[in-house]
């Protein structure tokens, strides 16, 4: 199947665990540039790290995945995700 045709997706996860602190959205951004996505990973008050992915269904699955891993300091519990409908800007950046 030819990229062109290749289904776009736009998801936003909410990552809880020991995730600020320790390089998680720096990652998460070479990651997503990596698989080719645009969004943001951002922390967040309560403590967790919200990540909004946009691109290839198939490469937001794989940033998703990689999502429960994370860098090597990071303890990752939970990865919430939901469909994300707003508009995504191009590129990926950290907040």
């Amino acid at each position: 199947m030819s990229s062109h045709f290749e289904k776009h997706c736009a998801r936003r996860f909410l990552v809880s665990g020991r995730v600020q602190g320790v390089f998680y959205r720096a990652s998460t951004r070479r990651e997503a540039q990596r698989l080719g996505l645009s969004g943001h990973a951002k922390n967040l008050p309560d403590g967790r790290v919200e990540v909004l992915a946009a691109g290839p269904c198939a490469a937001v699955d794989e940033l998703e995945a990689w999502l429960w891993q994370g860098p090597p300091a990071a303890q990752v519990d939970e990865v919430l995700a939901e469909e994300f409908a707003g508009e995504v800007t191009e590129g990926f950046r950290t907040g």
